[in-house]
């Protein structure tokens, strides 16, 4: 854990190395145009009243840079973003473009409506987002393939950075079909997907449908198969894992076997789960004291870290100390 001198120190290096090699991140080696990419599904943290906490937030982005990541989602499903207004997305984005530290961008910037949706992604891409990611929308359920087609053509229409589709049935209860992507093959800026479903054998079908897209996984247990495919991750657990999910992505891109980094990925992973930081508190109470920064929290329905909670997550992150 770092000292309040060291983590300032080390903020201020990081910044000032960022701003000098890549004043908007996107052309740095790992940039949004390459396929293969690592980026950290970002928490949002907030203070003590739940206001959104710009301070941590920034710092995030240099720890997530110095531990080896190549970008952020920012506002994503672990960044919380149904629980913040439209205007404090756009702080939170702006936040993230501003203090990027040479990290890629991408903007989840969908809602349960066109307009907001289109909104959000035309401010992202005026302040300088890499991408975005886009979930279908999620009140009405089964809405049909030519509705679905219709929704994201008016934003095609008017966005021209990368979008990417968000596959998370689960929460939106609104697939991202095969059928629904090749309805939009046409946009040239139609990136990918996130896969957040996790089905292997439906993933193994969308990059056999679709190798010229990047079919980006946003689950562990297919990230040996998404880089086999060339393909990338997006990842909650890079929050906490961020320089052993790094160490996968530079064993695969240096041609080195990967089963032993993510061994131990997946060891460090059993060992917090036991802790419980499945939640948004105690994931967001161990990634402070992870970076020595001051505690953050999360909005309701999302609960608390508990006392008893902290106790173990300290004892946990002490013997990942021993996992390399």
């Amino acid at each position: 854990m770092m000292t309040e001198t060291t983590r300032r120190t080390f903020l201020g290096a990081v910044g000032a190395a960022a701003a000098i090699a890549s004043p908007r991140g996107s052309k740095t080696p790992g940039a949004a145009q390459e396929k293969c990419i690592f980026l950290v599904a970002a928490c949002t943290p907030c203070d003590k009243n739940l206001k959104f906490d710009e301070g941590v937030y920034k710092d995030m982005m240099a720890y997530f840079k110095d531990q080896g990541a190549d970008g952020v989602v920012v506002t994503g499903t672990t960044g919380e973003y149904p629980s913040f207004s439209t205007a404090e997305r756009k702080k939170i984005q702006e936040t993230a473009l501003k203090h990027r530290a040479g990290l890629s961008i991408i903007v989840s910037s969908g809602t349960s409506n066109f307009p907001e949706t289109l909104e959000l992604s035309l401010h992202a891409a005026a302040n300088g987002a890499d991408g975005l990611l886009i979930i279908p929308p999620f009140y009405y359920k089964k809405p049909p393939l030519a509705g679905l087609t219709k929704y994201y053509s008016l934003i095609f229409d008017q966005v021209k950075i990368p979008i990417n589709l968000y596959h998370i049935p689960g929460t939106s209860a609104v697939p991202i079909t095969a059928e629904l992507l090749h309805s939009l093959e046409h946009y040239p800026n139609l990136a990918g997907i996130k896969d957040s479903a996790g089905d292997v054998p439906e993933y193994e079908m969308y990059l056999k449908e679709f190798p010229k897209l990047n079919m980006r996984t946003g689950t562990g247990n297919n990230l040996k198969a998404a880089l086999q495919a060339g393909m990338g991750a997006i990842l909650a657990e890079g929050n906490l894992f961020t320089k052993r999910i790094a160490n996968v992505f530079a064993a695969h891109r240096a041609g080195k076997d990967i089963d032993a980094p993510l061994a131990t990925l997946r060891a460090a992973q059993t060992v917090l789960r036991s802790a419980g930081v499945g939640g948004y508190g105690p994931m967001k109470y161990a990634l402070s004291l992870e970076m020595g920064t001051r505690q953050t929290y999360q909005r309701p329905p999302n609960l608390d870290v508990t006392d008893e909670q902290k106790a173990i997550i300290k004892t946990k992150l002490e013997e990942l100390k021993h996992i390399a």
